[in-house]
């Protein structure tokens, strides 16, 4: 089952990242979902905080490109994703590269008033940008915020990215990331 619901996280995300829908993840899907976030924050893409977006989501494309494009056409298919994935991020050692910095970036961002903390509202208009419907996203904050203060730190945002994208333990809040599986 642990290998199941890590294949079902990932087809997850790979439906995540393929903005346009038409198969593959290519560049494009990226800077599309870092517009989706700036323009979601109202963020400005020549501010500090908006360019650091796009730097972050092309440093996360080159990264992917070069452990997933197998072809070398470019696009990453989900087989190449879901290969790339489990070689360099859950078995491999690559995570901290670059997950780290990409959600790092996303939390700066949500964090509006810049507390260290993740307020559903703030929440909600990311996973809107990843295209996660409302309802699934307010479950999904319910179970991140595991103290029920109505927020999430920055920490826990960063865990539970961690525990969606490597894990396999069927019990971590991580795994509501998206709402339910």
């Amino acid at each position: 089952m642990p290998a199941a619901l890590l294949d079902t996280k990932l087809s997850r995300a790979f439906g995540h990242l393929d903005i346009d829908g038409n198969g593959v993840i290519e560049r494009d899907d990226l800077l599309a979902l870092g517009s989706r976030l700036l323009a979601g924050f109202g963020e400005p893409p020549t501010s500090t905080r908006g360019q650091e977006v796009t730097r972050t989501l092309d440093a996360f494309w080159n990264t992917l490109l070069g452990y997933m494009d197998l072809d070398g056409d470019g696009m990453i298919t989900p087989d190449e994703f879901h290969r790339g994935m489990r070689g360099a991020f859950v078995e491999g050692s690559e995570y901290e590269a670059i997950f780290d910095p990409a959600a790092q970036s996303f939390a700066v961002l949500c964090d509006t008033d810049h507390d260290g903390e993740i307020a559903e509202q703030e929440f909600l208009v990311m996973q809107q940008a990843f295209g996660t419907g409302a309802s699934e996203a307010r479950q999904a904050f319910t179970r991140l915020d595991r103290d029920g203060d109505g927020t999430v730190t920055v920490a826990e945002y960063l865990e539970a990215v961690r525990q969606f994208y490597t894990g396999s333990d069927e019990d971590v809040p991580g795994n509501w990331l998206y709402g339910p599986l």
